[in-house]
């Protein structure tokens, strides 16, 4: 595969499939120095892996990181201090499948003749043949995200570094709009919403807060523990706290369920994909993710501007449109309506608008950078689609038998954020490197 590598000074090549042994994320750039711990990375991919909600699919993958490559793996001169520091080699991170049981492969099996409508099925079948990674999509699963999350966690860290920090949260949901709020609350609530979301996870609170892995352990001790853990996914997930409604919105302030910065909208959000769910069916909406921080001037012009390199998040599965600022109803603006007109405030460029979404010409104007992505509904549902046998071509019909996500929506979010983290370091590598330059001149 050609596809599976992002960026060009910080760059993550990906590899892995739903039901092989497991994911990486290889990610070439990160500093030297740089610190972070796989208990780190997992609070970010708990807050996309299936089964953690009533509007996500059954399957119960723990998506537990496992850094492989690319931190000392002992202090590099006696009491340096710099074991488990980033060396400045390529970062390997590890995320293997642990719910991955026969009963669920059969079901693949047994439906594979058959493509599922709205799925790469008979796209990878064309391209790859009857050896395409057929058991439970492969590479064009929802679970390659996980390794986007995981390394995009690492650009996120380095990011707010450099002072700029990116946040997402559901906008709409299966019709249902979340209002206009000021982006400051909406981080804050994200934040909340992230913290609460580790306080009740039970494989965060088992593994990592009771030190059954640690950074510590060597690459075969974790392993051993993994293969306690393969065993142990009921009695752990058993664990988990009581999520009460009423408790979580008093001590957190947020909807227990979804990351939406308004209580009310996210509850109504649930309540009518839910409703649709009863029927076999699913649900779309939309995703916004924020950058704030980002300096002026950050970006390439043409071909690797730095809309269009956001835009490549329609590689996200599921994704299916992306919109920068006003995005589309710039086609019912007039140009004195579009244009965000500035002034000048003791000796800052203030902004009275930003239509632009924070990017002109390619280039970051040093505003919000607003991007807003549209998902389609989860394309495996409970419902009869006619489909054809991939082989013979006979006209069949099809109704889900495995696993499904009501709605993809609240799981997308975590994975547009740390996209973008992904697009944004690496600009902001060139970026600095360019300005260095220009400055010596």
């Amino acid at each position: 595969m050609f596809g599976c590598h992002l960026g060009r000074l910080f760059g993550v090549t990906v590899a892995g499939g739903s039901y092989q042994e497991g994911l990486s994320a290889i990610i070439q750039g990160v500093p030297s120095g740089t610190t972070f711990t796989e208990q780190e990375i997992y609070g970010d991919l708990l807050l996309r892996k299936p089964g953690a909600d009533e509007l996500s699919s059954p399957r119960k993958e723990p998506d537990l990181p496992v850094i492989y490559t690319g931190l000392n793996s002992a202090d590099t001169i006696e009491n340096a201090g710099n074991k488990n520091r980033t060396n400045g080699t390529p970062v390997t991170i590890l995320i293997p499948n642990l719910d991955r049981h026969f009963v669920h492969i059969k079901q693949y099996q047994d439906t594979n003749r058959t493509p599922r409508p709205g799925h790469a099925s008979y796209a990878s079948f064309s391209k790859y043949g009857p050896d395409d990674d057929a058991i439970g999509a492969g590479i064009f699963s929802g679970r390659y995200t996980s390794a986007i999350v995981a390394a995009g966690y690492i650009a996120k860290k380095i990011l707010s570094n450099c002072g700029i920090k990116v946040f997402s949260f559901v906008r709409e949901m299966a019709g249902v709009t979340c209002p206009e709020i000021d982006y400051t609350e909406a981080y804050r609530m994200t934040e909340a919403y992230k913290n609460m979301r580790c306080d009740y996870d039970p494989f965060y609170q088992e593994i990592y807060v009771k030190n059954r892995i640690t950074m510590e352990m060597r690459f075969l001790e974790k392993m051993r523990i993994f293969s306690q853990i393969e065993n142990e996914i009921d009695a752990i997930r058993e664990k988990a706290p009581v999520m009460n409604q009423k408790e979580i919105m008093d001590n957190y302030e947020i909807h227990p369920v979804l990351n939406c910065p308004d209580i009310d909208a996210a509850q109504s959000m649930v309540d009518a994909v839910n409703k649709i769910s009863s029927t076999g069916d699913s649900a779309g909406g939309v995703v916004e993710v924020v950058a704030q921080g980002v300096p002026a001037g950050l970006g390439e012009p043409v071909f690797y501007k730095l809309d269009a390199e956001l835009g490549k998040m329609l590689g996200i599965g599921a994704v299916k449109g992306v919109e920068i600022g006003a995005g589309f109803k710039v086609k019912d603006m007039t140009g004195y309506e579009s244009n965000d007109r500035m002034h000048s405030e003791n000796g800052k460029v203030i902004f009275e608008s930003n239509n632009a979404g924070g990017i002109t010409g390619g280039l970051a104007t040093g505003q919000n950078i607003v991007v807003r992505l549209a998902v389609k509904p989860t394309p495996t549902i409970d419902k009869k689609q006619n489909t054809i046998d991939k082989y013979t071509l006979e006209n069949k019909e099809l109704a889900a038998i495995t696993r499904r996500d009501p709605t993809i929506v609240a799981r997308i979010w975590p994975v547009a954020e740390n996209y973008t983290a992904l697009v944004l370091l690496d600009h902001l590598v060139a970026h600095y490197g360019y300005q260095m330059l220009r400055n010596k001149m």
